[in-house]
């Protein structure tokens, strides 16, 4: 059971300086989604009452990202100096109002913006703790890593309680002995956590104040503390390209293993790449090279062939696409449609069992069912100031290398001859031819190539096997004489 009052700190004023980025840390993107918001969809799995972001004043894309968050029930506040983790929860305390001071009975989480891999089931075991009339009053998340490294230590008493958070460089030897290490993130009674801050003093090389020192001030006021546990992949903080690369690898492993349990195939999982909100239904086959980016939904029974980049798409029940197709946001493939190799869509939406096989580029295209797209099509939706629209009717044929210029409709059961480019509406059953009349003229080629021979009678001959400049001298003569 989830706590009926809580409250969610997110600490996101971080500069993110090793990230060497003009992009705020927290904006960078994790399978298509931002550190942030995996943050956030964690938190709000919980159903707090309250998300409080604490950011820096020079980070107004991330204030903007955090308020966007639907439901509106997310605020940022402003660290206005950057004086340590517990000066950053301090400065949320004012919009959490209810959850602290004499009357308040709310719990508060602390979480970091850039620790995008905790997943709900941790914290809701993080809360479990924080039940019932003996729970501790504060506590504290903690993982074992193989290599405890430079991690701050827990150092427990016999019954578990926590005595204080000792970081690497002030521990002794037995201390670093500690496998049990500091994830940061925190959680407790709202009243006794702002308390505790009241009292916390910048006693450390960097003059900062330190979350950290909540705990051996509890202690030493006699509140029961504790700790949970998680994995040590779920606590890893990004703060470097190699570390975000790492955790898109965890991220990426999470979402293929969660596909295959669904009941999709992937042929080669280590090589499809998916975004967080892909979904793919059951009998779903993706082969090799395959990347899915935001939006894209994949019916039952799909084939999404290799070295294909989808995105912002949704593809219905038994259509088959690729190999090598590029799918741009606003295409819908109808139910057993199909997308072919090196065919590129763009707002287009197919419907049921049609068909653009091979070098194509659908953009703003309505194109109905059973209709045949063939090679080498295009839709010239752009005319250098906007976008047009292409309708094409159910069982129309397009011939190859057609280009319809949009605005233009084609007809139901229209065709369209190959070679064509349309510039006006193909009635229903009608059948178009837009191109320049051929020219046949016998034996022309022949004689382009004796021309051309080694030996012959030179480039520039004329059809009477004349040269040019044999033809200006005879010219000459004539007026001489």
């Amino acid at each position: 059971m989830i706590l009926p009052k809580l409250a969610v700190v997110m600490l996101a004023a971080g500069q993110g300086t090793r990230m060497k980025s003009a992009l705020p840390k927290v904006l960078h993107r994790i399978a298509g989604r931002t550190m942030l918001d995996h943050v956030l969809d964690t938190v709000t799995a919980l159903s707090p009452e309250r998300i409080v972001v604490v950011v820096a004043p020079d980070m107004p894309a991330v204030a903007e990202a955090a308020s966007a968050r639907p439901g509106g029930h997310v605020r940022t506040v402003i660290q206005d100096r950057q004086l340590g983790t517990g000066h950053a929860v301090t400065c949320a305390k004012a919009a959490l109002a209810g959850y602290h001071g004499p009357r308040g009975t709310g719990d508060v989480l602390v979480v970091y913006g850039d620790v995008p891999l905790l997943t709900p089931a941790t914290l809701q075991s993080l809360y479990a703790r924080r039940q019932g009339e003996n729970a501790p009053d504060l506590l504290g998340l903690a993982f074992r890593p193989a290599d405890p490294a430079h991690y701050g230590r827990f150092v427990l008493d016999a019954r578990g309680n926590v005595e204080r958070i000792v970081e690497y460089n002030d521990a002794s030897p037995a201390e670093r002995a500690i496998g049990v290490c500091n994830a940061g993130v925190v959680l407790g009674r709202a009243a006794v956590l702002f308390s505790l801050l009241e009292q916390v003093q910048p006693n450390n090389v960097k003059g900062e104040y330190y979350l950290t020192d909540l705990f051996a001030l509890a202690a030493a006021a006699g509140h029961r503390t504790g700790i949970g546990e998680a994995d040590a992949e779920e606590v890893m903080g990004i703060n470097s390209r190699g570390e975000l690369a790492a955790a898109e690898a965890v991220v990426q492993r999470r979402l293929r293993a969660a596909a295959l349990a669904g009941g999709a195939t992937l042929v080669d999982p280590a090589s499809v790449w998916l975004s967080t909100d892909t979904r793919l239904g059951r009998d779903v086959t993706v082969q090799p090279n395959v990347f899915f980016g935001p939006g894209v939904t994949v019916g039952d029974g799909a084939e999404i062939r290799a070295f294909c980049h989808i995105e912002g798409a949704t593809i219905e029940a038994g259509a088959t696409i690729g190999p090598y197709a590029r799918l741009r946001p606003g295409t819908v493939v109808g139910p057993g449609a199909r997308i072919g190799n090196f065919v590129e869509t763009k707002n287009a939406v197919l419907g049921a069992g049609a068909k653009a096989n091979h070098l194509t580029y659908l953009g703003d295209t309505q194109v109905g069912a059973k209709a045949n797209i063939g090679a080498g099509t295009i839709t010239c939706n752009y005319d250098g100031f906007g976008k047009h629209r292409t309708q094409i009717g159910e069982g129309a044929f397009i011939g190859s290398n057609t280009a319809l210029v949009a605005p233009v409709r084609i007809g139901k059961g229209a065709i369209v001859g190959a070679g064509s480019t349309i510039t006006e509406d193909v009635p229903a059953d009608a059948m178009a031819i837009g191109r320049g009349p051929q020219t046949i003229k016998a034996g022309a080629a022949k004689r382009f190539r004796d021309q051309r021979k080694p030996g012959g009678a030179g480039k520039n001959k004329g059809s009477s096997g004349k040269s040019m400049g044999g033809k200006k001298k005879a010219s000459r003569r004539r007026k001489d004489g």
